[in-house]
């Protein structure tokens, strides 16, 4: 006869509250400041101290992590969208502004992406993966109807998303990203 498993308790509702204030007050920081905003500024407008920030979100990247996801849901519900595309390379090429526009959400946010690309225990690994792995998807489609180099991968791409969303908050003159983008595209496309 095996042990009874313990049973989970639900979290407190005060615990609740004040996990989901912090991100709220978060997300806010991280739009009007950008990813580098003060953790303690968060803790103190959200209403509660350091410890309990600490608490739920143990380092800033499990912080941008949560935020990231937030946004994230609303990128992903633009998934079948996409794939509704009437070709694979137009298919690529909208994903790749949408991942542009999500890896421009908070100011910032290119330089921990690119250091969790390379830090499989970094919390915003999982994130960075699975958005490889979607891209991946565009690719392989858009290589399956000759629209896209053999050699391109999702993560080249992703990659190339990353450099257009950093361009955007970037001091490099208006028609950069235009030109960014259509070397990119012109870059993996057969065309």
């Amino acid at each position: 006869m095996s042990a009874p498993q313990p049973v989970a308790r639900k979290p407190r509702a005060d615990v609740v509250r004040n996990r989901a204030r912090v991100l709220d007050t978060a997300l806010r920081h991280f739009t009007e400041h950008g990813v580098g905003t003060s953790l303690e500024a968060i803790a103190k407008d959200a209403g509660v101290g350091p410890a309990t920030l600490y608490r739920h979100f143990p380092t800033r990247e499990a912080l941008l992590a949560a935020a990231l996801d937030v946004h994230g849901e609303a990128l992903l519900e633009q998934l079948p969208s996409l794939k509704d595309a009437a070709n694979a390379d137009q298919t690529l090429r909208r994903w790749m502004r949408v991942l542009e526009d999500y890896l421009s959400t908070f100011s910032g946010l290119p330089e921990p992406v690119l250091t969790a690309l390379a830090s499989y225990d970094s919390p915003l690994a999982a994130n960075c993966e699975k958005l490889v792995a979607i891209t991946d998807d565009f690719v392989d489609a858009a290589q399956r109807h000759g629209t896209a180099r053999p050699t391109v991968r999702g993560r080249d791409l992703f990659l190339a998303a990353l450099l257009l969303a950093w361009t955007r908050n970037a001091p490099v003159g208006d028609d950069a990203l235009p030109t960014l983008r259509n070397l990119l595209e012109t870059g993996y496309s057969t065309r």
